[in-house]
């Protein structure tokens, strides 16, 4: 009883923590949308940094990663957090200034969809529509599942004999989808950035705690190895273990090259971007790219290792055999809980960190839906003379909103969490990241090849999920990565055969070159 009392109290004082943090930027807040929705351009290097990647990690980070390793070893994890952290660095280093400087010359934008329309003199606003429906079609349902991650894994812990039941996955899902909706609207991009900045440092925290316990439990380093070493295939980037008959099952090329495409997809996540586009200083993003890049290349790998840890846990009698993976840090939380309130209190704070890695991406994404509903869409098409009050209480309704529809998506306990995710961010990247690569550095794209590109790769993600990859074999690759190709590809071609773009629109991109250089 004390244990679940302990775990209780620590993650209520964080959730009143983060609830401060609402209020306190709600009071900040001067009262327009820019500064709700990209907090006026104010955000320091630390903030920046840390803010855009426990936006990106989610429960993935703590959850996903560990589970991958614990039941497959080492190659699956392997790759995809390769992947993720490269493609974390090459976003940093090549898109991150250059982003930040045009949205400001170009009409100071402070949306993603509002840069398209912007850079391209998009007058009709086609662009900014376009990509506000895109970001509805995948943000919601995305939203939905940190909700859903949030009810699976209280509702869970919570239960009677760990099962989970349906009242508490609603009960649970809903307290922490109000708490997440409570500061996000009072405080907008200010309150997520600065509630961001805080949840990676509890989710290091949170890292660090179970790998120092973790590898005392079993007697060290050299005992978590030898574990992993007796597995087929399980210490070998070129194999995956299989647990149902202890064989190993070849992780070849093709499907390398399919994970590591994970990394593509960080080019066009319009929550991560719009870090980028909120600094304060640009010159500062040199410092954010490097302490942003240490953090996540660490964190990734170390929730790799706690993977592999906890299979030797298990397998040394520390803890039992897990069915389900991504359970192990909160299997390991329950153990530390135990040995009294104090330690309790620790694991509380852990499970705070699995809880902090949802609800830093519940709420940017959230943030990021809902300025493309109320900014690009309702404002640009249906209310062009909306005064400012009336403005911030459409952009905090809509919010609200978003949210309902949030936790009406994640009604089910069944849903896969995952799945949406996996979805999800393959439908960002193709849709949106060829078309920010190619404004940022190509003179000669314009409206058509953009709007072209964006079309065919949200379309073509649909078309290899359901259509192409169930044939299996070499097709049996990650939506993204063709997906990513054909944006590319049609964004070029359709650019060259329609009508160069206008001198203004020359002129404004070698101004930033020439700003960037400055």
């Amino acid at each position: 009883m004390s244990s679940t009392v302990g775990i209780m109290i620590a993650i209520v004082l964080y959730m009143i923590f983060v609830i401060g943090i609402g209020i306190w930027s709600f009071k900040k807040n001067s009262g327009n949308t820019d500064e709700y929705f990209l907090g006026g351009r104010k955000l320091g290097p630390f903030v920046t940094a840390m803010s855009a990647e426990a936006s990106d990690m989610s429960s993935y980070l703590l959850m996903g990663v560990p589970g991958v390793a614990y039941m497959t070893g080492l190659a699956d994890a392997f790759w995809t957090a390769l992947g993720l952290a490269v493609g974390t660095y090459l976003n940093w280093l090549f898109v991150a200034r250059r982003l930040r400087t045009y949205t400001v010359v170009s009409n100071n934008s402070t949306t993603l969809p509002a840069f398209f329309s912007n850079r391209y003199r998009d007058d009709k606003n086609i662009l900014s529509v376009i990509a506000a429906v895109v970001i509805v079609i995948f943000f919601v349902p995305y939203t939905g599942s940190g909700f859903s991650a949030c009810g699976k894994l209280f509702g869970r812990l919570f239960s009677n004999g760990g099962e989970l039941t349906v009242e508490r996955y609603h009960t649970a899902m809903i307290v922490f989808a109000l708490v997440i909706i409570f500061y996000t609207v009072l405080g907008g991009f200010m309150a997520a950035s600065t509630s961001d900045f805080w949840q990676s440092i509890i989710m290091t925290f949170a890292l660090v705690v179970i790998v120092c316990y973790g590898v005392n439990s079993v007697g060290g380093m050299g005992a978590v190895l030898d574990n992993a070493r007796s597995l087929a295939g399980y210490f070998d980037l070129n194999a995956m273990h299989d647990a149902s008959n202890g064989t190993a099952i070849d992780y070849g090329f093709i499907t390398k090259i399919s994970t590591l495409a994970w990394g593509l997809g960080y080019f066009g996540m319009p929550h991560i971007l719009l870090r980028f586009m909120a600094i304060e200083n640009p010159k500062k993003l040199a410092l954010s790219r490097r302490i942003a890049t240490v953090w996540v290349f660490i964190s990734l790998f170390v929730a790799l290792f706690i993977g592999i840890m906890g299979n030797a846990m298990s397998n040394n009698g520390v803890i039992e055999q897990l069915a389900d993976g991504e359970q192990v840090i909160v299997v390991i939380s329950q153990l530390i809980a135990s040995h009294g309130f104090i330690a309790s209190l620790i694991a509380g704070l852990i499970l705070a960190g699995i809880l902090a890695a949802t609800m830093s991406t519940a709420d940017s994404q959230l943030l990021a839906a809902s300025s493309s509903v109320s900014q690009n869409i309702l404002k640009e098409v249906f209310m062009k003379h909306i005064d400012p009050k009336t403005e911030m209480i459409v952009a905090r309704a809509t919010v609200a909103v978003v949210s309902i529809i949030g936790v009406v998506i994640a009604w089910n306990p069944e849903s896969s969490v995952f799945g949406i995710v996996s979805f999800a961010w393959a439908g960002f990247g193709a849709a949106f990241g060829p078309t920010v690569l190619l404004a940022l550095f190509w003179k000669r794209s314009n409206m058509q090849g953009a709007l072209a590109g964006m079309v065919s790769g949200g379309a073509m993600i649909f078309i290899w999920k359901f259509l192409v990859r169930p044939l299996g074999g070499a097709f049996n690759i990650y939506e993204l990565l063709p997906a990513f190709i054909v944006a590319l590809v049609f964004n070029v071609v359709v650019s060259l055969l329609t009508k160069a773009p206008s001198d203004e629109i020359v002129k404004e991109f070698e101004a930033v070159q020439e700003a960037l250089k400055a």
